[in-house]
């Protein structure tokens, strides 16, 4: 179990450096900075003093190794924007993006799970056609399009919520939504599918068989192992909590992280979207090595494989 998860933690470390390097390298490839920060009326020298303010006139390789050495001292940068510590500009935002994607988050879990355990228990049935064709609606839906869609219907015709900002709790409530009805709609269909391919398995037959009630059956022996996928996907879903809100926050003017690194793209504010890239990339990370920790639990055949060296 330890060399498991110790393998898993290797692939951890090793996903987040490869995903800061490459956008580490795409930023700086993508526009210069000092041109998109001082605009075009700024001098040649302005240009040229920026750059060797900032180190951007090293090559990739020598501002890369500068960047590196600075993350092993916990130095994720300095914004140019604002002339603040990134990681200062991140936690800032956070707490508001916890506030949308949480809520969002119970939200996918809360109805997702229940809607496909319902449908794969009334295959073939109006009530599976039904719910399977709001999963569909649901997730091929862009998240702006139902985003703006809400707001028309909402804030426009009814003016029952506000469109965006953060006032108070309803102005959170059409994002929320927003975020929460797509990833349901992915739940309800993974969680059904995994339901149906348990429920058709030899061991639910046999207990079945042997006079075990229905609903003990369903309890003891088809939601446990159709869990096993079903935690994947909700890890999937917790790793993408703070990549899935830039869009929704985008939409609605939530002052979160999501429209922070929309805004640091666009003014090429090198340390503030590497900050929030590697922020992005250990939480998706760490999801993965919590799932990979409780398939230890929940799978034998896992913590016999690692005992063994198998796969």
């Amino acid at each position: 179990m330890i060399r498991y998860l110790l393998g898993r933690a290797a692939r951890a470390l090793l996903t987040v450096a490869l995903v800061v390097t490459f956008a580490f390298v795409v930023l700086r490839m993508s526009a210069d900075p000092a041109l998109v920060i001082l605009g075009p009326e700024a001098s040649p020298e302005m240009i040229v003093a920026f750059r060797k303010a900032w180190g951007l006139d090293e090559s990739i390789f020598v501002q890369y190794l500068d960047w590196f050495r600075a993350i092993l001292r916990g130095d994720l940068g300095i914004s140019m924007r604002d002339g603040r510590p990134a990681i200062e500009l991140v936690a800032e935002r956070i707490p508001a993006t916890l506030a949308l994607t949480i809520p969002a988050l119970m939200i996918k879990i809360g109805i997702g799970i229940p809607a496909g355990i319902w449908a794969s228990l009334h295959r073939g049935t109006m009530v599976d056609r039904a719910v399977m064709g709001l999963a569909v609606a649901g997730f091929t839906v862009p998240s702006f399009v139902l985003g703006l869609t809400l707001v028309l219907i909402f804030s426009v015709w009814l003016g029952w919520l506000p469109s965006g900002g953060q006032d108070n709790w309803v102005h959170a409530v059409l994002p929320i939504v927003t975020m929460g009805v797509g990833g349901a709609a992915i739940l309800a269909r993974f969680t059904r599918s995994a339901m149906l391919e348990v429920l058709g398995q030899p061991f639910i037959r046999t207990a079945s068989a042997k006079g075990v009630p229905w609903g003990r059956v369903i309890r003891g022996h088809a939601l446990p192992n159709a869990a096993i996928p079903t935690v994947t996907m909700v890890g999937f879903m917790v790793g993408t909590l703070m990549a899935g809100a830039v869009v929704v926050e985008s939409v609605f003017s939530w002052p979160g992280v999501g429209r922070l690194l929309v805004v640091a793209v666009s003014h090429r504010d090198l340390a503030v979207v590497q900050c929030i890239l590697l922020v992005v990339a250990a939480t998706m990370v760490t999801s993965n090595l919590v799932v990979d920790f409780l398939y230890g639990f929940l799978d034998p055949r896992l913590r016999s494989g690692a005992r063994t060296g198998g796969h």
